[in-house]
């Protein structure tokens, strides 16, 4: 090992035990423990430019084990990124560029926010899809415009956790030859030598997989890591696993190799060691220039960014047409100019055509309209094609047609979703995903991280309620919109018609700046009649479906397959005399955000409101009060028919009028005592 190699990599080392004990938590093991592979990657291989973190051509970079969040902040700190020794000095503080785990947003050159573990090698996955897809989109001969690596640090604990499996399953299936993994293989966890809960044979569970298996690396030769990488690179048709055999926190002469150095600061007595045994006498904090010019990765960078440049100003030449649209894509990722326009007629179009249709079919014809205008759509499904309706009839699945717009992702719900906000975060595609409403469980975790980074993953969920029928409570969703719904930064729309599914595609696709959830039925639902001012309501999240002749007496508000039921409701309530305004609110967030005067307006304080959906009635009492009624769902759903199900949990007209004349005697008896 040469002194060289050896001070690049105790900067990493002693910059993060310095930062740790100054925030009096952290993880310093693992990023000394890997110091020394990060080191080689980023000095001989990883193909970045720190004065453009957004470069399109750069290679991605993701530590899957984002507790060890210090090794990437030492790595772009020393490399040139705007990451200075006080934002290493602030690490873990409040509003700094150096969190607890690594942040998408927060840090220039942070390219996916990990911490859950696997959630990392999981948008590493999505990564290397849209880097596959892309080039064979965009590349033609002598012009590879995309062709760059995605690589991914792995910890015990990420291949523990069952996502792994279900995303490297998926990667060696689709021969992600550039996707590069290297795993941490030190033996350690918070509790200990992982012998008694992590006996699996990886090297075998991967190369079942489909991926070259590199392994008995020593993680601390330079040399042997380096040859191990440029055989993964080239290798073109699988993934590669580099199995390295680490010291978890290497250089400490007391806790090296044993989890006391896993999750807590060394100490300041340790750190002192530390500095001994790696002969390292700075000060805290402190890096010598000489280390600061052997990683300074801005000039070759910027060359390289250069000669990709002139290499896209010939491509432009030769294929226009394919350079603007990588342009618009890729480099600007905005949507076409028209889009916005066209998909308003399309809206008005299914207005106008008024057909009665389940909403998950009134989705995949919506689908097939915006595809012929976006080429980025990438559309899949959790094994569930035909009863999602994701499928439109120029899907191409990139399994078979690299170039393709269409990702079987098989019974992986976590998988999928989480692969999706990789596709999102790499640009170029604009990523949905579908499953049964009620296996958004299953993805929770992706939908969270979705919304926190605030990337434009669409979430497709079908199935949406009892209605579901016969496959009984495991399948019928109860409090799955309201968590949706509670999710910061996420949005949620439960259309009732075509027009309506049709304009909460337009806003999910519009949106861009983070990620939507579109809920749909399985059973048929009711056309309704709009005029064109209530048609451009629709985007804002509730507005007035039906209003009477006179003023409001009764409110009722209902989402979804239950808009039906409420407009019937108010139709036998006016017979009785009884004035009824109906708002459909597909989006209750959208609705939030509106000014105070139009929620007023569409929801006056004075009015009783009972409200309707078949889901958990706890959500609704923000709309109605603790005075107004709610017909929902309090228990778990049975098995029968969809609409037995219904009539059974009193979603039916009958009930609803009942409710609402029950409600207006206890207002009116309130209002006369």
């Amino acid at each position: 090992m040469s002194d060289t190699h050896s001070s690049a990599a105790n900067a990493i080392r002693m910059l993060t035990v310095d930062a740790v004990q100054r925030a009096k938590s952290g993880h310093p093991g693992a990023p000394m423990g890997m110091a020394d592979i990060a080191t080689v990657l980023w000095q001989q291989f990883y193909q970045h430019n720190p004065a453009n973190p957004d470069w399109v051509n750069r290679d991605r970079f993701v530590l899957s084990n984002g507790h060890g969040s210090m090794l990437q902040y030492a790595l772009l700190h020393l490399s040139g990124y705007d990451v200075g020794i006080e934002d290493i000095k602030q690490f873990r503080q409040l509003h700094s560029k150096t969190p607890g785990h690594p942040e998408y947003g927060y840090t220039p050159g942070v390219e996916t926010t990990t911490g859950p573990l696997g959630a990392g090698i999981a948008n590493a996955v999505g990564m290397a899809i849209a880097e596959k897809t892309l080039a064979a989109q965009f590349n033609r001969p002598d012009f590879s415009v995309v062709d760059h690596f995605t690589y991914c640090f792995l910890g015990d604990g990420c291949l523990m956790e069952g996502i792994s499996h279900e995303v490297c399953s998926l990667a060696g299936t689709l021969k992600l030859g550039k996707l590069i993994a290297f795993w941490d293989d030190n033996g350690i966890s918070i509790d200990g030598h992982v012998e008694g809960w992590f006996s699996d044979d990886t090297v075998k569970r991967f190369e079942a997989y489909g991926w070259q298996v590199i392994a008995g690396v020593d993680g601390h030769d330079p040399d042997a890591i380096a040859s191990a990488i440029r055989s993964a690179q080239a290798e073109g048709d699988r993934p590669t696993l580099i199995c390295c055999k680490t010291t978890i926190g290497f250089g400490s002469p007391n806790k090296s190799g044993s989890h006391d150095c896993h999750g807590a600061p060394l100490g300041d007595d340790e750190i002192a060691l530390v500095r001994n045994q790696l002969n390292w006498p700075h000060a805290p904090f402190e890096v010598p220039d000489s280390v600061y010019q052997q990683w300074d990765a801005k000039p070759k960078g910027q060359q390289s960014e250069s000669d990709w440049q002139s290499l896209f100003e010939q491509y432009a030449k030769a294929y226009p047409a394919l350079a603007n649209a990588f342009r618009r894509r890729v480099i600007e990722r905005t949507l076409p100019s028209e889009f916005d326009a066209l998909s308003a007629e399309y809206v008005s179009a299914c207005q106008q055509e008024g057909a009665d249709m389940a909403t998950r079919k009134a989705s995949q014809n919506a689908i097939g309209h915006y595809a012929t205008l976006l080429p980025e759509l990438m559309g899949g499904s959790a094994d569930l094609a035909g009863s999602n309706l994701t499928l439109w009839p120029d899907a191409k699945g990139i399994q078979e047609d690299p170039a393709g717009n269409y990702v079987f992702y098989g019974v992986r719900e976590f998988g999928m979703s989480a692969i999706m906000n990789g596709i999102a975060l790499h640009g170029g595609f604009i990523p949905y995903g579908g499953t049964f409403l009620m296996f958004m469980e299953y993805a929770r975790n992706a939908l969270r991280m979705a919304a926190l980074m605030k990337v434009p993953s669409i979430f497709v969920y079908t199935h949406d309620s009892i209605g579901q029928g016969e496959d009984g409570p495991t399948h019928q969703p109860i409090e799955q919109l309201a968590n949706l719904r509670m999710t910061p930064q996420l949005e949620t729309w439960r259309p009732c018609d075509a027009a309506e599914t049709a304009e909460a595609w337009r806003q999910a696709i519009l949106r861009q700046q983070g990620p939507t959830a579109l809920v749909f039925s399985r059973q048929a639902t009711q056309a309704q009649a709009r005029s064109a001012a209530q048609v451009a309501n629709i985007a804002k999240g509730g507005y007035v479906l039906v209003e009477p002749d006179s003023a409001p007496q009764l409110i009722i508000v209902a989402t979804g397959s239950e808009v039906g039921l409420a407009v019937t409701s108010a139709q036998r309530l006016a017979e009785q005399g009884v004035a009824v305004r109906v708002v459909s609110m597909p989006s209750t967030e959208r609705f939030d955000a509106q000014s105070a005067e139009y929620r007023a307006s569409v929801l006056p304080a004075a009015v009783p409101k009972l409200a309707i959906e078949a889901a958990h009635k706890d959500f609704w009492y923000k709309y109605v009060g603790t005075e107004g009624a709610i017909i929902g769902m309090d228990r778990f759903g049975e098995s029968a028919p969809g609409g037995v199900l219904l009539t059974h949990f009193g979603f039916t007209p009958e009930n609803a009028v009942h409710t609402a004349q029950a409600l207006l005697a206890t207002t009116n008896g309130d209002s006369n005592g």
